[in-house]
């Protein structure tokens, strides 16, 4: 995959993608195009039993696109869309704590109008 192609995909692919509202688990994702740059993605879900199930199945959709990807942790999230405010927290058994802080970020960009917080403790 040539550079400026593998950027283009990457483009594409979305930084954030959660659940409306409720609480579930979550997964921060470094999305890679081969020998290319790379970026972090969220992804969160309530169907989701485990955070592998949500990571095995962005992993699914990359790989049709040509990208690669690695599990860089996990947590939950408590989504109040009629509060605006969205907290982050926790951490995923099978592949340990994400950094909040990054997921934060990414959360603040795709909900600039959100009162979004995190915290290490909980489960």
């Amino acid at each position: 995959m040539a550079a400026a192609a593998a950027a283009e995909a990457l483009s594409r692919v979305a930084d954030v993608e959660i659940d409306g509202g409720g609480v579930f688990k979550y997964v921060l994702v470094r999305v890679r195009a081969a020998g290319g740059p790379g970026k972090d993605v969220v992804r969160g879900h309530g169907w989701a039993e485990y955070h592998a199930d949500i990571y095995e199945q962005t992993a699914r959709e990359l790989a049709q696109q040509g990208l690669g990807c690695e599990c860089l942790g996990g947590g939950r999230l408590s989504h109040r869309p009629e509060e605006r405010k969205i907290h982050v927290y926790g951490y995923s058994v099978g592949f340990g704590r994400a950094d909040h802080s990054v997921t934060t970020e990414k959360l603040k960009t795709k909900y600039p109008d959100y009162e979004i917080t995190w915290a290490d403790e909980g489960y």
